[in-house]
């Protein structure tokens, strides 16, 4: 009887050892997650491809905005978090909300495009206002609560964050995801840039992407820049169903002007 004992515990599956689906804790399968993190996607930048350029991009040139420091997200194609990435000296040197927002706007990105159509976060916006023909749109796909803030917060925008390796879902409705497009416009996933206006997280968000080679796409709801933010609302009202609010002035002349580049070459 001892024998057949021994012999069907060397037989348990490793989820049945750490309690999965048996009313277990789960804690020992918690832990070799949190020693053997996911690897990246393998069409996508790693933490410290994203944590340069995001770096870069927020310490040099002009964004707009108030000058703050940003958290940065990548999402595989299935919405499945690859990393998280902020730029400041520490995390509390960003909006602590924005962590999760940067993910929600990678995720929406990603879930609302097409190999041939990609719509940002900011192409939204008009759209799900009352009245808009997606209204009702950012109350699909929520959060998973369980995966935003799961694990030790001092690990929160490093290379082991929680979050990497899981579906965050969620649905942002303004500036700051878009789309992931390769050198040869396929689409790859999704990016979400947080911590600053809307306006000046989508320019942030626009200048990451294109640092990565990963802003090759194939077509938007613009006619002339794609899938970038459109500043077409007078009297309340977008005039092509599209349009996102202005904020500040630098950003919305900069996010006016942002430059195309598609899988055949930089756009004339």
């Amino acid at each position: 009887m001892i024998t057949a004992l021994a012999l069907s515990a060397g037989v348990l599956s490793a989820d049945d050892r750490h309690g999965a689906g048996t009313g277990g804790d789960n804690k020992g399968k918690e832990k070799e997650e949190k020693e053997n993190p996911k690897p990246p996607g393998k069409d996508l930048p790693n933490h410290a491809q994203l944590l340069t350029a995001l770096k870069s991009v927020v310490t040099n040139g002009t964004n707009g905005g108030i000058g703050l420091n940003m958290w940065a997200t990548l999402v595989n194609r299935d919405g499945v978090v690859v990393t998280v990435a902020f730029s400041g000296a520490n995390r509390g040197e960003q909006w602590p909300g924005s962590r999760v927002i940067s993910a929600q706007k990678a995720n929406a990105a990603n879930a609302f495009s097409l190999p041939g159509l990609a719509l940002s976060t900011a192409n939204l916006y008009s759209a799900v206002q009352p009245g808009g023909t997606l209204f009702g749109l950012q109350e699909s796909n929520p959060v998973d609560t369980s995966v935003a803030y799961r694990g030790p917060s001092e690990n929160y925008g490093k290379p082991n964050d929680p979050m990497a390796g899981r579906k965050i879902g969620g649905v942002n409705v303004f500036g700051g995801g878009l789309a992931l497009y390769d050198k040869n416009g396929k689409l790859v996933g999704g990016l979400g840039v947080s911590g600053d206006t809307s306006c000046t997280d989508h320019i942030i968000a626009w200048k990451i992407r294109h640092a990565l080679n990963l802003d090759n796409v194939p077509a938007g709801v613009s006619a002339t820049h794609d899938d970038n933010i459109i500043y077409d609302i007078t009297t309340g009202s977008s005039a092509g169903g599209f349009g996102h609010p202005g904020c500040d002035a630098d950003a919305t002349s900069i996010g006016s002007n942002l430059p195309v580049t598609h899988p055949t070459g930089p756009n004339p």
